[in-house]
């Protein structure tokens, strides 16, 4: 089961045709509003597909708490449409200081230690008892880190699934960047590790999407056809998680919606080159 990121400029001819996709996934803060053509759009889509709400905004490791405005406008859509799924980052985005609250608007890196493990299962099961429905939470792609990480990255989705109830949200794109990223020997087996030491159970939804390289750098910009090391990434961590349902991102760069269909098309054939 293969869904599609639905991004506006495939907002009509989507609908218009109609193609046989399991769900479609949008960014819920492009849909917050209560009334007019966006939340109207959404709607004609949902009498369709299934839809998977996946935010960018709540920063659910973020010490200075949850944004409570925002959590009500994604509750009170998460009332509206009946999702399939409503996800959110692993990341921090938000500060208070001097000068009141600051939103940084990127999904920053947090910690890996018993801190900021507790942070997150507490805001975690604080989004989960507003929206009254279990939460996927994906790992980030990071191009720094904190140095007082004391648990390993797969320890700490499992740990952070276990306490709070939530499913992990997992980007194998996210993990071969930052594979890379780390310079290490063989970036396709230190994923497979990471991916292996996730318990089964714990992953609700798989994203794929394409990366670009910048002067040495891997840049996580959804704005390319995925590589063949990500789609065998994907192949075997559905292997593992017994066939979780797999999603294309692609958000610069935007093709056809036939090429888009192509890609998606591409997860059900695990011997396919990307």
């Amino acid at each position: 089961m293969m869904g599609l990121g639905w991004r506006h400029p495939h907002h009509d001819e989507l609908l218009a045709r109609k193609p046989p996709l399991p769900f479609l996934e949008v960014h819920a803060e492009n849909f917050f509003a209560e009334g007019g053509a966006a939340p109207a759009l959404l709607l004609a889509a949902r009498a369709h597909y299934d839809i998977s709400l996946h935010a960018v905004g709540l920063g659910l490791g973020s010490a200075a708490g949850l944004d409570r405005a925002h959590l009500e406008k994604l509750a009170l859509l998460t009332e509206r449409v009946d999702p399939r799924f409503v996800s959110d980052h692993a990341c921090f985005a938000r500060v208070r200081g001097p000068r009141g609250w600051q939103h940084a608007a990127d999904l920053l890196p947090i910690a890996f230690n018993e801190a900021s493990l507790q942070r997150l299962v507490s805001h975690v099961a604080q989004v989960q008892d507003r929206l009254r429905r279990p939460l996927l939470v994906e790992n980030l792609s990071a191009y720094v880190g904190w140095a007082d990480d004391t648990l390993a990255e797969p320890e700490f989705f499992n740990e952070l699934t276990r306490r709070s109830g939530c499913g992990l949200l997992l980007d194998v794109n996210n993990l071969l960047v930052n594979a890379r990223n780390r310079n290490e020997l063989d970036p396709e087996a230190a994923c497979r590790e990471w991916i292996a030491r996730i318990e089964v159970g714990r992953v609700g939804e798989i994203h794929v999407a394409g990366h670009a390289r910048v002067d040495g750098l891997c840049i996580d910009d959804h704005g390319s056809a995925v590589e063949d090391t990500t789609w065998r990434l994907f192949h075997f961590a559905r292997e593992r998680f017994a066939g979780a349902p797999g999603l294309l991102e692609w958000d610069t760069d935007i093709p056809s919606l036939d090429r888009l269909l192509a890609e998606v098309a591409k997860a059900s054939t695990p011997g396919s080159r990307a």
